[in-house]
């Protein structure tokens, strides 16, 4: 159980003026604070208390023993009492285990329009063939059967007197159109099944979507007629069509909402012309009820539809039945295998003001929480599964009497009953004193330190009576400064005294002679009242230690103010409410250590160690005066200089140049608020520390960049040369090697042409 700050009540007689009886309840050094005696002080617990505790069943299939299905436990325990208290969650756990050879119920419900004609033909052996199949999961396992068709109205069917009778077209001679059929109830007898089955004939109707919601209502309501008992319960639904819900009636005239009671005369629905179809939340809520699994068996091209219906009715499944139901049985055990290795959890309503949170430890100690609290999957028979479950109530019902609940496994007709008992009076309350004389002149009874006054009175100590004193005279002294607030709008004028009202969060209180007063309307900060730094009263922060401020939100500790040199805001500044804020206005930053336009440390500090190390520079004449702030300490050269890594405070290494073209090395630190300088105690000439001359060195590097452009040019010139001249050879060797042929031109062409006039004679 989780730790939290809860209240308790105590019977003193502590209260202030302005506070209401309920004040009397608080947490326990808040009681302890107001001088409340710690043995008057009670602190009543919740807790969970089982009542009834019957281990789950463990059994084996190929025992001889058999029992009946009320004898098979599978959740445990089944009954406890809850005792709540505000604000106080109890935890208790719940076992679930599978039992092997636990019975069960199928109902197999057919749609026998004319397009399930030849589905109809291979269900004639269903029975016996899903008996034989069934009893490698359990030996106690019973059949039934029921058909549907539409509902016996236009314009799902035709109503011609020649159509009532046969309802199909041509040669095909069909049965009367009707809603619902339950054919056989359930039974352990397969020959039975499949001799029923074979007398069925189809049927007809006029549309597509058929009427299969009317008929799986009238199964889950009639439990008797379908002879269903406390086992696991499965309704295959097979079809190859949609289906009609709520509202469709309209089109028949139908308007009455479907009333979800049975209706079924010789095992016929009767009312089907009368109610509409049932909701989809109508058809979940009577599944749940009657802990029905649904498994919907549908061809191929109505597989979406069944799909996004079954994320609707928890605890179903949805197969892919062939064009003729050959592969029902395969269809029917593998959605029985998947439906039954989940188990969820579900809880009845909940009294106002309660929650419940559930955590399942699952298969593989895989653990879940949220809405995966509620649930374990791939459970096989005999693995035990475990839920922890945690109820809280936020406030008492408002009848203060007993709650009931039950939590069961959906699909599962167990169910563990829990019985709520609320923690709403302390027990001091039963041992009050009637007519107490300390309830003025015994016009109440004294209980837990204070009075409850007998009807007509009223007052702290039922010293007024409601019929002998005027309204008007006893408000008035419930007004501050004779205003016109009756208690600051805050409370009530009880018998001339202010009674401050209770706010929706217990932490917030009114208080007060007037109920002037309250701990909640502070300045805040940070969205915290009184910065988070204090406590609020009269309306006024009242600061913790190093807080200061309306808020509280100013931090008196200067730690955050600190600058690298271990100065506050690094001298330049003061800190406040844990903030620099800089005097200077060249330097800035949260330290003021940044200065944008300072020439720097060193800068700043050459002309002092100049004139004080070497008695030289600007400052030689006014040395004494404004170079005295640092202790100056002189070394023979630079090696002896301190090193950054050495020391534990600022350090900076300098190097400047004087007037006669010299350097001088110095290092500049501030340690414990002391500055130093330490500096080497010879100059250095500038010569023999210059760097290589850079004019050489450009000259050189552009030289030899074009000496290397024209050695390359010239030598891709020597290179064409030579590829010419090969060229050259070449073709010369060729032109000597050469043949000309002496024969006819084969394209030459002569430039005469002769023309003979085919009607020339000779003459």
């Amino acid at each position: 159980m989780q730790a939290r700050k809860t209240s308790l009540c105590g019977s003193c007689n502590f209260l202030t003026v302005g506070e209401s009886k309920s004040a009397r309840c608080d947490d326990l050094e808040s009681l302890k604070k107001r001088n409340c005696n710690e043995a008057k002080i009670e602190n009543p617990r919740g807790g969970v208390t089982i009542d009834k505790d019957k281990p789950v069943t463990d059994r084996k299939k190929d025992k001889a023993e058999k029992l009946k299905p009320e004898q098979i436990t599978q959740i445990q325990p089944q009954k406890l009492t809850v005792t709540l208290r505000s604000d106080e969650p109890q935890t208790f756990r719940l076992k679930f285990k599978r039992a092997e050879d636990y019975p069960i119920d199928l109902y197999y419900l057919m749609d026998l329009s004319f397009s399930m004609e030849d589905d109809l033909e291979n269900l004639k052996n269903l029975g016996t063939d899903l008996m034989k199949e069934m009893q490698a999961i359990t030996s106690d396992f019973r059949i039934g059967f029921g058909s549907f068709v539409e509902k016996t109205v236009m314009p799902y069917i035709s109503t011609t007197p020649a159509r009532l009778i046969n309802p199909c077209t041509g040669n095909q001679n069909c049965t009367s159109p009707f809603s619902y059929k339950n054919v056989l109830k359930l039974t352990n007898n397969g020959a039975e099944f499949n001799r029923l089955v074979s007398q069925q004939q189809i049927s007809g109707n006029l549309d597509s979507p058929e009427g299969g919601f009317d008929a799986i209502m009238q199964v889950a309501v009639c439990e008797e007629q379908i002879g269903w008992r406390n086992v696991t319960r499965l309704l295959v639904f097979s079809t190859d069509a949609g289906f009609h819900f709520a509202g469709d009636g309209k089109l028949g005239g139908i308007v009455l909402p479907n009333d979800g009671k049975c209706h079924l005369e010789n095992n016929i629905y009767t009312m089907s012309h009368y109610y509409d179809y049932p909701s989809i939340a109508h058809l979940v809520q009577k599944l749940s009820d009657h802990n029905i699994q649904t498994i919907f068996a549908v061809t191929e091209e109505f597989q979406p539809v069944y799909k996004e219906l079954k994320n609707l009715i928890p605890k179903s499944a949805v197969g892919t039945l062939s064009s003729n139901s050959s592969n029902v049985i395969k269809l029917i055990i593998d959605a029985y295998n998947s439906l039954s290795s989940e188990v969820i959890l579900e809880n009845g309503r909940l009294p106002e003001g309660v929650s419940i949170t559930y955590k399942s430890i699952c298969k593989n100690d895989v653990v879940g929480t949220g809405e995966n609290g509620r649930k374990c999957s791939n459970i096989s028979i005999g693995d035990e599964v475990y839920f922890n479950i945690s109820i809280e109530s936020k406030k008492c019902p408002s009848n203060g009497k007993s709650e009931i609940i039950k939590i069961k496994p959906l699909g599962f007709t167990e169910e563990v009953e829990l019985v709520l008992n609320f923690i709403c009076d302390c027990q001091c309350a039963s041992k009050g004193e009637p007519n107490s004389a300390k309830c003025h002149e015994g016009y109440g009874t004294f209980e837990c330190g204070a009075c409850k006054c007998n009807e007509g009175r009223i007052g702290r100590v039922c010293e007024c009576s409601k019929d002998e004193v005027r309204t008007e005279d006893l408000d008035a002294n419930c007004r501050k400064d004779n205003g016109t607030d009756i208690c600051s709008n805050n409370g009530d004028c009880v018998c001339g005294t202010c009674e401050c009202k209770k706010r929706e969060n217990p932490a917030e209180v009114y208080s007060g002679k007037y109920c002037e007063c309250d701990n909640f309307n502070c300045d805040r900060s940070n969205n915290k009242l009184c910065g988070g730094h204090g406590r609020c009263e009269c309306r006024k922060c009242i600061c913790d230690t190093n807080y200061t401020g309306s808020a509280c939100d100013c931090s008196l500790d200067t730690t955050s103010c600190l600058a690298k040199n271990g100065q506050i805001c690094n001298g330049r500044g003061t800190c406040e409410c844990g903030s620099c804020k800089c005097t200077n206005a060249k330097f800035q930053g949260p330290t003021c250590e940044i200065c944008p336009t300072c020439p720097g440390v060193c800068a700043e500090h050459k002309e002092c160690v100049q004139c004080r190390a070497f008695k030289a520079g600007e400052k030689k004449s006014t040395c004494e005066q404004d170079c005295k702030y640092f202790n100056l300490i002189t070394v023979k050269d630079r090696e002896n200089l301190p090193q950054p890594t050495d020391q534990s405070f600022p350090l900076t290494h300098c190097k400047e140049r004087d007037a006669n073209d010299c350097w001088f090395y110095y290092t500049y630190a501030v340690r414990n608020d002391t500055k130093e300088v330490y500096v080497v105690e010879k100059l250095v000439p500038s010569f023999s520390d210059m760097g290589p001359d850079i004019i050489p060195i450009v000259a050189g590097v552009v030289a030899g960049i074009v000496l290397i452009g024209l050695a390359l040019l010239l030598i891709w010139k020597l290179l064409m040369i030579i590829h010419d001249r090969r060229e050259f050879a070449k073709f010369e060797k060729e032109k000597m090697n050469a043949k000309w042929d002496t024969g006819e031109n084969p394209i030459y062409k002569s430039a005469v042409t002769t023309v003979v006039n085919p009607k020339y004679e000779g003459k």
